[in-house]
């Protein structure tokens, strides 16, 4: 019998699932292992050194700073676990308020503290980042520090966003990441005295060359008020895509920021840097964006890839563009904002838009989604030395929003999206990347109920063969007693070895990392999600049967419900951007 672990991609109480399987013992799983300090890792991309990039979250110890809370902060906080410790996973009720106040909570209590200023949106209070950058190097996996800093005893402030897109072969890993949240002492006008948080930028392209000692950032060609860029691929050229800020929106600037946050009157009570803060969501036009970079990593040159299409001059909102990857021959791909009307050419002020999948190619941009009356958004997230490209449409069926994976020759002159069989009709997929052999890797969906906020569906990862038009989901090529459950596959190689995420067991901890016990003193277990490396092997097809259960309640705040919406959408491994 196959061993399937209790997956964490669902919620929600479900009588047990009896699933045969076709299982082959075609692939072994390769374990990243456990990284100290963090609970869950996620595999990006792996280098033909067999170095990888991997992400990681549920970070233990947050070194939540406890002088910044008063006694009604922390009387909230023992309200906060006295309304949802039922509810959650492994967290009780608040154990001991006095320990909590004095800085020396329990796991338990640290845990509800945590969660309760990811909760609160004033930025009175210390924020919370739950996001690492790992590097495996010759079997060893170590935590890069990309633009965090520390607090006064020495521990990171943990209130960065960090996105690790991939690695190249030379070793350099790059991505996105934000600024650290950092107290600013003010005092209002009526003479009382606060703190609040704030922080320089959000999102900043970073590259380390060496492993992360050091670490280099490219300012956008906007950068007032922090701008925003990133690095998502860079190819064997040394030649870096991905996006950058290029001008401000006007009406932002002109309406909050020049008039608002100049106000005497207005910052009398609020820090000018807060006011700034908050204008800055929406606040750039975002372009697609090539960078060619040096043997040290400095940007030689930069170039503006371009927009797919050209709005009125009247119209004021925010366009945006980003390169998700590109391959050796410097063909691009990635989204941009277009019409619906794909035949639309004098366009309103007001024109109904969406975003595409797109080709940056010979200083052109070109969108390959023939009718966007069925496809209503797309995406594109690889492409390969042979021009062919990946990714994922929006679409309805049987009346529900999916996403279908597609692969597209960028090379024809009329491109044509070939839409491949996945596990269902009504499975939401999602391809995530190709190698030059055909080979297409990703993620769909498995079960066939309603999806529901408290009850989606699980996803496991496929693998597609382009050369036969064969589709399997890649836990059937695994043993039928593996404690591996494959979700997601992110990157597939030359020798169709797959880097991918999975859930398996392993010892549960809390939030401060220490072993949990149940009620007989046993170490209690849980499922993880670890990045895996599958690596084929010689093996015949045998039938499997399996029981595949749910979990009953939700995790814990900072957890599960949480991870899967990651799954779901792709967001480790390639940008989402609204428009």
């Amino acid at each position: 019998m196959k061993k399937f672990v209790k997956s964490i991609l669902a919620a929600g109480i479900t009588s047990a699932l009896c699933i045969a399987n076709a299982n082959a013992a075609t692939y072994q799983v390769i374990d990243t292992g456990e990284v100290s300090g963090l609970e869950y890792t996620f595999a990006q991309k792996e280098n033909v050194q067999g170095a990888k990039s991997l992400a990681g979250s549920n970070i233990y110890n947050f070194p939540v700073q406890y002088q910044y809370l008063d006694d009604d902060d922390f009387d909230n906080i023992d309200d906060y676990a006295e309304s949802r410790h039922e509810s959650v996973i492994d967290l009780k009720d608040l154990e001991d308020l006095t320990a909590l106040k004095a800085g020396t909570p329990t796991g338990n209590d640290l845990a509800w503290a945590r969660i309760w200023l990811s909760a609160v949106s004033d930025t009175k209070y210390q924020k919370v980042g739950d996001s690492a950058v790992l590097l495996n190097v010759n079997g060893e996996t170590e935590e890069i520090t990309i633009f965090d800093t520390t607090f006064d005893d020495g521990q990171l402030t943990r209130s960065t966003t960090n996105t690790v897109y991939g690695i190249t072969n030379e070793g350099w890993v790059f991505g996105t990441a934000s600024a650290p949240y950092l107290p600013l002492d003010f005092t209002e006008s009526d003479g009382d005295e606060v703190t609040h948080w704030v922080r320089d930028f959000t999102t900043r392209a970073f590259l380390t060359t060496d492993n992360g000692n050091t670490i280099k950032s490219i300012l956008p060609e906007e950068a007032s008020y922090g701008g925003e860029s990133g690095i998502l691929d860079i190819n064997d050229n040394r030649v870096a895509v991905g996006f950058a800020s290029t001008k401000l929106y006007i009406n932002t600037v002109e309406d909050f920021i020049e008039d608002e946050c100049a106000d005497p009157d207005y910052i009398d009570d609020i820090p000018v840097e807060v006011c700034l803060q908050s204008a800055r969501n929406g606040l750039y036009h975002l372009s697609a964006y090539k960078w060619t970079l040096d043997e040290s990593g400095d940007v030689i040159s930069s170039e503006d890839l371009g927009m797919l299409v050209t709005p009125h001059e009247d119209d004021e909102r925010v366009y945006t563009a980003t390169a998700q990857a590109i391959n050796n021959h410097g063909v691009a791909v990635g989204f941009a904002d277009g019409w619906v009307d794909e035949n639309e050419t004098s366009p309103s002020e007001g024109e109904t838009r969406s975003t595409y999948a797109v080709v940056f190619k010979d200083g052109e941009v070109t969108d390959f989604t023939e009718d966007h009356g069925e496809y209503y958004a797309s995406r594109a997230n690889d492409i390969n030395d042979e021009g062919i490209a990946v990714g994922y449409v929006t679409t309805i069926i049987s009346g529900e929003i999916k996403t279908k994976f597609y692969y597209v020759d960028t090379n024809a002159e009329n491109m044509q999206m070939v839409f491949p069989d996945d596990y269902f009709t009504g499975s939401a997929s999602i391809a995530e990347a190709i190698n030059e052999n055909g080979m297409i890797v990703g993620t769909g969906e498995v079960e066939t109920h309603n999806t529901s906020s408290t009850n989606p569906r699980r996803r496991h990862a496929f693998l597609y063969n382009m050369n036969d038009d064969s589709f399997v989901n890649l836990n059937d090529l695994l043993p039928c007693d593996s404690a591996y459950t494959i979700v997601e596959a992110t990157d597939i190689n030359e020798d169709n070895e797959i880097f991918a995420t999975a859930v398996v067991k392993n010892e549960r901890r809390d939030a401060k990392g220490e072993l949990m016990r149940d009620a007989n003193g046993e170490i209690d277990v849980e499922d993880v999600v670890r990045a895996v490396k599958l690596v084929p092997i010689d093996g015949d097809i045998e039938g499997c049967n399996s029981v595949v259960e749910k979990v009953e309640r939700s995790g814990a705040g900072f957890g599960l419900l949480s991870l899967f919406a990651m799954l779901t959408f792709g967001l480790r491994r390639k940008l989402k951007l609204t428009a």
